[in-house]
This record gives structure tokens, sequence and C-alpha cells, in this order.
């Protein structure tokens, strides 16, 4: 966690979950534009389990480019394909001498060998595109279609270098109109296409969809995948994806950030379907997706699921948030749960907590279900100072089960994190 980033891409290459997201930064002083979107590289990170993950470095940056003006800090949204044995990344950038608004942008794209790069842009963007956000959908057929937003949404053919179009552009009208809309991502499901997209219908982007028997349409407005953020943020934009059989939304908001909308982080959440192809409302969480190792430091600030009174999830240091969080439990029988934490075939024998309290506190580890089974009580000195204190398990547990972790005496606690040894 040393960055941010943004409108996530999720793509699966070689048996492996890949993440092409644009990266917001701060620029150098007197470039880019202040209190606005700044970026000016991207790059690419992969998983096997979806919880740990691979930074492969910067994959393109805009000095890059033959065609982009090299201090835009527009390296917007982008996305990426395979075909013929390449890997094909598409970018929106700002053009040389191009004036203000999206008119000034178009889409470029770059190739490699393998999707975690190196990437060759190419001496020219796709002529005849103007806008951003691209998004390319590979049929069943291998007919690839190219996506970009411009005000409304387009779509056209590729041909099958996958560096030109091949037929008119389409403008999707059925679309609604009313409202900023912006991030097409179109994917297909059991022979139903669905166009989604981020759409301002109130304040700040919600995420809609609409399906379609044809790649091209016309698509019938379905309804909301996921609502405006509470967080407040201004977009919101994303892409779907199915890994090893389950279906997931990646997404982003501005959890590290919480004061400046335009440094934004990538999550993740599950997603699932109706009987008749309509797409279940998503609703985000802290938790994401994954399976965490009861071995590793569980960072249960990122939780499930909490108590309706006396707990709550705060930056450990508010001037350096990329630290992480930590739970605050300042009520009796607080709790927040964490789902998905495999113990393994032979159970753990003691579990560590990094924690502090003023006053001394008491904490219960629990396993989820019925009865809420404490399998541990640790005991937290009072004095204020961070400290990593350990307790035995008491029944043996195994496999993968959702932890609670309870305040079960005392007036408060922090909790950094929790960690379970064989």
């Amino acid at each position: 966690m040393d960055q941010f980033t943004a409108d996530p891409t999720a793509r699966v290459f070689n048996e492996k979950l890949y993440v092409f997201p644009s990266h917001d930064i701060v620029p150098p002083k007197g470039e880019g534009r202040a209190e606005w979107f700044n970026m000016a590289d991207y790059h690419v990170f992969s998983s096997e389990d979806l919880t740990e993950w691979t930074d492969h470095g910067k994959i393109l940056d805009q000095k890059d480019v033959p065609w982009a003006d090299p201090k835009a800090y527009s390296m917007w949204a982008p996305d990426a394909v395979s075909k013929n044995g390449k890997f094909y990344f598409y970018f929106p950038t700002r053009l040389k001498d191009a004036g203000d608004g999206e008119k000034g942008f178009s889409i470029g794209v770059a190739v490699a060998d393998k999707p975690e790069g190196p990437y060759k842009p190419q001496p020219n963007h796709i002529q005849g595109v103007e806008g951003i956000d691209p998004n390319v959908f590979i049929d069943k057929d291998g007919q690839a279609y190219l996506y970009w937003s411009r005000g409304k949404i387009y779509g056209a053919k590729l041909k099958d270098n996958m560096l030109e179009l091949d037929s008119e552009i389409k403008t999707f009208e059925e679309i609604p109109q009313k409202g900023h809309i912006e991030g097409p991502f179109v994917f297909e499901r059991n022979a139903i296409y669905y166009m989604t997209y981020p759409h301002v219908a109130n304040n700040t982007e919600r995420l809609e969809y609409g399906t379609s028997d044809n790649p091209m349409g016309p698509f019938t407005h379905q309804g909301v995948i996921m609502d405006e953020s509470v967080s407040g943020t201004w977009t919101n934009h994303h892409s779907i994806v199915n890994y090893k059989d389950q279906w997931y939304l990646f997404y982003h908001d501005n959890d590290l950030s919480p004061d400046f909308d335009k440094n934004r982080s990538i999550r993740a959440d599950s997603l699932f379907f109706e009987e008749n192809g309509n797409i279940k409302k998503v609703i985000p969480t802290k938790r994401g997706v994954g399976i965490t190792s009861g071995t590793s430091k569980i960072q249960i600030d990122r939780y499930s699921a909490k108590s309706n009174y006396g707990a709550a999830s705060v930056f450990l240091d508010r001037l350096d948030p990329f630290q992480g969080w930590k739970v605050v439990l300042n009520k009796p029988d607080a709790w927040v749960k964490y789902n998905r934490v495999d113990f393994g075939a032979e159970g753990p024998k003691n579990v560590k907590i990094r924690a502090r309290s003023l006053t001394g506190a008491t904490i219960a580890p629990k396993l989820a279900g019925e009865n809420d089974k404490e399998i541990a009580e640790v005991t937290i000195q009072k004095g204020g100072n961070w400290a990593v204190l350990s307790a035995p398990v008491k029944p043996e547990i195994t496999d993968v089960q959702d932890l609670i972790v309870q305040l079960k005496s005392g007036a408060g606690v922090e909790v950094d994190w929790v960690q379970f040894e064989k």
C-alpha cells in the first residue's frame, strides 16, 4: 500500500487476476492541474488469491507516448486484453497541442508479450476516436469491440490488428442521457451482453447497467449495480470479472484520502446475479474479497461488519494514511467481524494482538456462528502504549471461518492487527 490507484480494470490472464488501474498522484510543483485528477503513468498488479498482490511496476509513462502531451497528467482509466498471443493495453490521454475538454483526448494502444509488460506504445493514436475511458470486449467469435466515452458512450468494431476501427462509430443513445455518464465496461454472461457505466443521476456517480442480445446493442436499461458512495466521492469507475467461478466488481473510493476525492483507492466486492440474469446490487464493504491466512497479520480494520455502537475504523496516523487503519472499540461488547480467515488443517496454538488502551481492557476473539464461540482472551494493560499481546487459543480451530474481535471488558481499546500462531 504505497500509492493511490483508481479506475481498476480486472482481467484474467494465465490463471492469474491482473488489475490495470490509473495512478493518482500529486504532480510536481507548477505542473498538472491543482485540485484535479493528475495521472502520469500506469502500473499493473496481479494476484492468485485476491489477498496477496504483486506490483509489477510502471508499464507506461506519459513521456513515452509519441503522440501525447508529455505533461498533460491525463493518463486516465485504461483497459487491457489478450489476442493473437499479444497483450494490448488501451489508454486515453491528451493529444499534443490539444485544447481543453475531452475533445483534446484520444485513445492509444501499447503492446506487450506478457501481461506485466514491458509495453511498447504505438506511434499513433486510434484514428477517429475522440474521448476517454477505453473498454475492449472480445466476443466468442473473436470479434473485438472498442467502447469509449465523451459525454455519451460510443462503440465500434476493431480490426483484427486491434489497432484500428473496422466499422462506423455508434452512439448509444438508448443509455440514459440526463446527467454525466462515462466509463463503459461491456461483458457477456449466458448470451446476455451487459453494458455497465458510471452515471451521475443525482449527486455523484453510481454504477448502472443495461442488457442486450448484441454487443452493439441496443441496450435496455436495467438498474443500479452500486449506489452513490457514502463518502461523497464524486467518481466511481469499475470493471466486472469472473475469476475461479466467482464474479467480482472492482471499483474505487477515497479510503486513503478522505479530504480529497481526486486521490482514490481500489476496492473489490463479490457480485451475484438473479436467475433471470439481472445483477444484484453490490453493497460495498471494507473487507473486500479473498481469503486471509490466519498466520498473517489480519487487518481487522477492513471489517466485513461491525456492531451498531462503539466500533469504528480510523487512520493509525492521519498524516501518513498509507500506514493503514486501526479499529477503535470503546463500548462494552462492541465488535467487528472479519470474514474468511483460513486457520489451516492444524489449528493455531496462540493468538497475538497489537493493541493499546489508556485504561486497560480485555479483548475476546471469537468464531462467528450461532453462538459466536470465544476462542481466546487477551488482556491489554493500561498506559496507552502500543504492545503485542499473546494468549493461548482454547479450542482447536481449523478451515476457513469468520473471525469476530469483541471488547469483553474495559472502557476502550485500539487494535491494529490480529495474528494466529501454529
